[in-house]
């Protein structure tokens, strides 16, 4: 068995790293409603090998894993958004590995790489209706900024910042 471990991901893990994504927010999916039909830009549907690839190659974001057991179980990515700010793109964790701790551990990773790369801030959008994901980032000392509706989305879009 490996120790519990997050590292930068490798570009042969991004696969990997698409199946953690669209796994972890399918639950997002399924609790609210949300289908390919009715939402195909939603990260469980949108996200495939090669917008991953053009992240990790192209716009070359830092993207990381959590590794239990050996096992690609958790991911994030970061963006720096201009200025001092970055994004939190995709912080996902595998629905039989969640109330482990592993997204605390990615949030708290998250706010040190953030600091690292000089941003100031930390900003996120999440499905605004999703009052339990809210709640759990406001633990974190984010604070709702505003929020958007989307002609393409079933739901409305609610972003959060964290000054750090």
């Amino acid at each position: 068995m490996g120790q519990d471990v997050i590292r930068e991901m490798k570009q042969e893990e991004i696969p990997k790293c698409v199946e953690v994504i669209k796994n972890s927010f399918l639950t997002v999916a399924a609790e609210f409603g949300i289908t390919e039909a009715n939402a195909p830009r939603f990260t469980a549907f949108a996200t495939d090998e090669r917008r991953l690839w053009y992240h990790f190659c192209v716009e070359k974001r830092p993207m990381y894993v959590f590794v239990h057991q050996n096992e690609i179980v958790g991911y994030y990515s970061l963006f720096m958004e201009g200025g001092r700010e970055v994004e939190l793109n995709n912080l996902a964790v595998l629905p039989a590995y969640r109330h482990m701790g592993i997204g605390h551990k990615l949030l708290e990773d998250c706010f040190v790489k953030a600091k690292e790369m000089g941003a100031e801030s930390v900003n996120i959008g999440i499905v605004e209706e999703n009052t339990i994901l809210r709640k759990w980032y406001e633990q974190y000392g984010f604070t709702h900024k505003r929020i958007q509706k989307f002609d393409f989305f079933p739901f409305t879009c609610g972003y959060m910042e964290k000054r750090l």
